[in-house]
Parts: C-alpha cells; sequence; structure tokens
C-alpha cells in the first residue's frame, strides 16, 4: 500500500491525465478554418453554405443570449445563470441534426439545444429568474425540461428509449451531461440498461474538462469515451469546438439508433471559457494560460475562418446576423424585466399530477400563514401574492 501520496493529491496531475489529451479525435475543421481530410467527411457532404450560415448564426445568437442573460443576472435580474461559453460548436451541431420527433434530455446548460429545439429565449429566462420550476412543455418541442440534479437526465433517457423500442418508432433519443457526471451512478445506470435493452439513445457527453473546480483528470485517467465499450456501446471522441465534426459523428449515431443498431456515446471534447455558473469565480482555480490556449479554438472564431475561406462571410451577412442577434438580446431582456412576480401559492402547482391530502394540508397552512398578513404589510413574505390561494396544489 503506498502511503506517501496524500487523498487530496492525484498520483498524476490533471493536465497530464489522458482524459485531457487533444487526441485522436473526429476533426473535419481545424482552428484556422482549414479543412481537415476524414472519413466522416461524407456525413456532412449536404451542408451547404446556407445551412453552413445558418449554424453560425445559431452559435452567434445563443453566445449573445449568454451574455446578455449573465448581465441580467449581474443586474439581479435573474437568481443564476449557467453559461454556455465557448460549448456553442458543440450543442449547434449536434442539435440541429435531430428529427422534431426526437427527443433531448438536457441539463441545466441545454440553453443551445434548447434554441435549436424552438425554446424562446424568454422562457429560459422564466426558469433562472424563479418564476416558474419548468419554462416550457417538454411535449410541445420535445425537449426534458432543466435538469439540475446532476445526471439523472441520463436515466430518463434510458426510460424514454425503451418506450421508443416498445413504440415500434424510428425515433431516437438523445441525453446531454458534462465531463463530471461520468463519476455518478445514473450515468453508469443508464449506459447499462441501454445497452441491456438495445434502446436508440445516444449519450452525448460534454467534456468541458472542469466540473465546477474539478479538473477532468481526477474524473477519468483515460479519455471518458474509454468507457462506453465496457457497457457494449460503441464510442467516439470529436473535437467539439468543431461544429461539422460534431454534426458528422451525431448523425452516425443517430443512424445507428434509427436502424435498430442500438445506443452511442459521444464525447465531444470542448472548454468551458466562462464561469460553472454566475456564482463561480473559476480564476480561483484555473489558469489563465490554460484559458487562452483554447481561446485560440473558438468554435465561432473557426466556422467564422471556415466561411471567409468560402467567400461566405460577406458585409450583408455579417450585418444581418448582427441585426438578428441585437434583435434577440432586446426581446429577451425586455421579457425578463416585464415578467410578473409569481403568486406565493405558485409554489404548490405541478408538485404532483394529481392533488394528495398531504400537499392539500401543506398549501391551507401557507395560506393561513400569508392571510395573516395584508397585501400592502411589509412584514409579511416578499412579493407574496394570496391569488390562487384557494387552488389545490395538482396540475394548475
Amino acid at each position: 500500500m503506498r502511503t506517501d501520496v496524500s487523498l487530496h493529491t492525484p498520483v498524476r496531475t490533471p493536465h497530464d491525465a489522458g482524459a485531457t489529451a487533444a487526441g485522436p479525435y473526429v476533426q473535419l475543421v481545424r482552428p484556422d478554418g482549414s479543412r481537415v481530410p476524414s472519413s466522416y467527411e461524407h456525413w456532412v457532404d449536404d451542408v451547404d453554405a446556407a445551412q453552413l450560415r445558418s449554424l453560425y448564426q445559431d452559435m452567434v445568437v445563443i453566445r449573445r443570449i449568454d451574455t446578455e442573460a449573465t448581465a441580467l443576472q449581474r443586474q439581479g435580474e435573474l437568481g443564476l445563470w449557467p453559461p454556455l461559453l465557448g460549448q456553442e460548436a458543440a450543442q449547434i451541431g449536434s442539435a440541429r441534426t435531430l428529427r422534431p420527433t426526437d427527443f433531448v434530455f438536457g441539463s441545466y446548460r441545454e440553453n443551445g439545444v434548447a434554441w435549436c429545439r424552438g425554446v424562446d429565449p424568454e422562457s429560459l429566462m422564466r426558469v433562472w429568474r424563479g418564476n416558474a420550476a419548468a419554462g416550457w412543455d417538454p411535449f410541445t418541442v420535445n425537449m426534458a425540461p432543466t435538469q439540475v440534479i446532476i445526471g439523472a437526465q441520463a436515466l430518463h433517457a434510458a426510460g424514454y428509449g425503451m418506450g421508443v423500442v416498445a413504440d415500434g418508432t424510428d425515433d431516437a433519443v438523445i441525453t446531454y451531461f458534462g465531463d463530471g457526471a461520468t463519476s455518478q451512478g445514473d450515468v453508469n445506470e443508464a449506459m447499462v440498461f441501454a445497452a441491456s435493452f438495445h434502446t436508440p439513445v445516444v449519450f452525448f457527453c460534454s467534456n468541458n474538462h472542469w466540473a465546477i473546480s474539478e479538473p477532468v483528470g481526477l474524473q477519468a485517467q483515460v479519455p471518458i469515451a474509454n468507457r462506453a465499450p465496457g457497457f457494449g456501446i460503441p464510442s467516439v471522441r470529436v473535437d467539439g469546438n468543431d461544429v461539422l465534426a460534431v454534426m458528422a459523428v451525431t448523425r452516425e449515431a443517430l443512424e445507428r439508433a434509427r436502424s435498430g443498431g442500438g445506443p452511442s456515446f459521444i464525447e465531444a471534447v470542448t472548454y468551458r471559457m466562462g464561469p460553472h455558473t454566475t456564482a463561480d469565480d473559476p480564476t480561483r482555480y484555473r489558469d489563465a494560460a490554460e484559458l487562452e490556449e483554447w481561446r485560440a479554438k473558438d468554435p465561432i472564431t473557426r466556422i467564422e475562418a471556415l466561411l471567409r475561406a468560402g467567400g461566405l462571410f460577406t458585409e450583408d451577412f455579417a450585418a444581418s446576423v448582427a441585426a438578428r442577434v441585437d434583435s434577440v438580446a432586446a426581446e429577451l431582456r425586455a421579457a425578463c424585466i416585464g415578467m410578473p412576480a409569481p403568486a406565493a401559492m405558485d409554489v404548490f402547482a405541478h408538485v404532483y399530477a394529481e392533488p394528495n391530502s398531504w400537499l392539500d394540508t401543506q398549501q391551507e397552512e401557507y395560506a393561513r400563514y400569508l392571510s395573516a398578513y395584508g397585501p400592502d404589510d411589509d412584514g409579511g413574505p416578499a412579493g407574496s401574492d394570496h391569488a390562487g390561494a384557494g387552488k389545490k396544489g395538482g396540475r394548475a
């Protein structure tokens, strides 16, 4: 037994670990915008100039949403915000390969995926402003609500995939999670079920190198994608800042799922350029040099370089994207600031699908508590709107 190693000191330093290695992985576009010959090229042969421009616009829009939401949080308009900065290609490239009938199970950071599924930015703000537990109807956009329990969405995806098999459709399921979630039992248990029942699930791991302040080298000493074959699931590692490469490997995985080939695992190697959330200060644990290294691999800069190389990044195009981005940002800010405060009794809505006596008792007790204060009584609960006090606590 070794006695010279502290429990708080890894045998290998996080940045020497195999989990952080740059390759091998699938790459179609280098950081300078030049193309890379690859056996995966045929998966994106149909992506034309209009689609490339659309991918660029999606990525720029979601980055502006991030910037605006972060500013709103700093101004006290949002309780929290989980930025996507630096990971736009991984989300946009994968989400734009999905059919409308496919179902998505994400974490709390899949803002780009939500945008691609048709979730309006106001709905995202509603969640992080605390006005709603779920900002959208999951069956309208076929995307589950925000999941803050680390890795829990993978189990939901595995179960939904079993339902797809039972229904006999060719729909696919995709679940997103970070490198930190791969250490959770839920993700590993989900892969056991998905493999055993041959479900059409794509496990999409955004390896952004940091689980809050814990580097990926403490999560895995080998590439995370190497774990999946142990469950009987084929895996691939991709440059997560290369939107075309992400699209290619996701298309391959979805094709496998639709054709009865079972689950797949994708590790998108990317980087969280911002904080974990707006409550985090990454300068306390992350080297500035590391951030600069990844800034040179910025996914938006990369696709812009690709567009410029093909003569597709014109002044008119740039102006149209800027106008679109400004419009989205203005609408988002106005909608967020203009949201009415939720009624105090709304906390009981949507807790259970059906009312029950236990919840009703709590609701009645809280209603009596609120009734002790007048609506203008400063001694009462802040923002306590008494509307809805007589409703039962089932589905509102």
